[in-house]
Parts: C-alpha cells; structure tokens; sequence
C-alpha cells in the first residue's frame, strides 16, 4: 500500500478491525456511530450479505450513507422488514435469533461490564450523567455473542465500572449462569490500540493482538487494571488500500462536525 492511502489513522484501523471481526456473521444488531460505522463498512466490502438489525425495528437496513440516528429514516427506506421496537427485542432479540451484537462503551472492566450510565459512585449525584441503556442491556444479555468498540483511555478501560449497564461476564466464571443470560456475552473488545478477548478460564480481558507500531507497554497505560498479555501475541494487519477506500466513501456521507479523523 503507497501513498496517501498508506497513512491511516488510529480510528481508521479500529473500525477496519471492527468491520473485519463480522466475517461470517449472518446478522448483526448494531448501535449509531463506530458500531454502526464498522457493520456498514463490512456490507461493504467482504460480508455484502451481512444482515443489519437496528433497535428502530429495521431489519436487513442497507444504507447508502451512515445513518445519523437509529431513527433516521434511510434505514426503513432500505430495509426488508420494518417491524415494531417490541418485536424486535421479544422475537428477534431474547429469543437468541441475534449472532452478534456490536456495542461501544463508556466504561468498560477487567470483566468486560459496560457502562453507559453515570460516572462516578453516587448515581444520584454523578460526576457525569450518560446516555443511558437503551437496548444494550437486551443486547449485552442475548445476543449469540457481542462486539465492543471502544477508544482505550485509563477513563474508560477501568478495574470496575462505576455502574454496570450491560453486563459482561460479572464478577467472573459463573455470573452469566447465575444471572440467566442466555448470550456468550463479549467476545472480542476493539479499540484504538488493539484487540482483548475474555480468558475461556477466569473471563478476564487479556491482549491479544496490538496494531503496527503500538506496543505492549502502551496499551497496559491505557488501562486501569494489571493488563494480562496472551502467549504468541499477534500484530493486526494494517488496513488494506481497498478497505480505506471504502472506509472514507461512507465517512464522506456523514456530515463534516460528526466524522472524526483521529484521537
């Protein structure tokens, strides 16, 4: 790869990753901004029969621009189905018929729970008041598996979430049982630096692959607990020329003030 096309940012390469890790996957229930940004780029170059499901109850949506919204009405125009919000989460979605479910994070642990709520400790009184659930509770619960992508800051990689939106795998081996949650949970948490998965042993996030040029001491910075490394660490491909290509064709449709080129 030469030329401008050579130089990639560090949200490029993430959302590539991201997009990269549907390969595969028949469906796949997808959230707005980088979630949404990496299923759609996945229809777009190697899963072009990716099936995107969005919480407005589009089903099969196949967006010619990123959508602003899960309410924006490109989504219903360009799906096969367009059913109601409680169908989509009582017959799609908690019965199991959902592969992957492809969320971000403001909070993430060693655990991989999820915090879309308030930070920090008094609920009442926080620091900073987030969006809220949404679906992600439903989707954390039941889909087959999920997906997360996150910028990786010692803010958002933490030891424990202030508040757990979506639970991950708990408090460890076991919690997803005793809780009844029928889904995998998190298999794979995709940021700007790499790519952790849950130990099959103890849940616990490690590193298991790192992008060109970042190192192993960079990404244990970024994260508020003893980061374990696995064995046979890998390095992510870079971006291909045609994968960039068609990363910025859909950036270009979102509007200027919503695309961010790096950190």
């Amino acid at each position: 790869m030469t030329g401008a096309l050579a130089r990639y940012t560090a949200d490029e390469i993430m959302t590539v990753t991201a997009a990269r890790a549907l390969r595969g996957r028949p469906t796949c229930f997808v959230g707005i901004g980088l979630p949404s940004e990496a299923a759609n780029l996945a229809r777009a170059t190697h899963s072009p029969g990716l099936v995107l499901i969005y919480e407005s109850g589009a089903i099969g949506a196949k967006p010619g621009a990123l959508p602003l919204s899960i309410g924006d009405g490109i989504l219903a125009e360009t799906a096969d189905a367009v059913v109601s919000v409680p169908e989509i989460f009582n017959y799609w979605l908690q019965p199991g018929r959902i592969d992957t479910g492809f969320l971000g994070a403001a909070q993430i642990d060693r655990f991989a729970n999820i915090n879309t709520t308030v930070i920090g400790a008094d609920y009442a009184d926080p620091k900073v008041r987030l969006p809220g659930a949404g679906g992600a509770p439903e989707i954390a619960a039941s889909c087959r598996e999920v997906i997360v992508i996150v910028r990786q800051t010692p803010q958002t990689f933490v030891e424990r979430v202030d508040f757990v939106t979506s639970v991950g795998f708990g408090d460890g081996p076991g919690s997803r049982a005793c809780l009844g949650l029928p889904g995998a949970g998190p298999q794979k948490i995709i940021t700007n630096l790499g790519v952790l998965e849950p130990d099959p042993r103890t849940c616990e996030l490690v590193l298991t692959g790192v992008y060109p040029g970042v190192s192993v001491a960079q990404v244990r910075d970024r994260t508020g607990w003893d980061l374990r490394v696995t064995a046979g660490l890998a390095e992510i491909a870079a971006p291909s020329a045609s994968e960039l290509s068609a990363l910025r064709a859909l950036r270009a449709t979102m509007p200027a003030a919503e695309v961010k080129t790096d950190l």
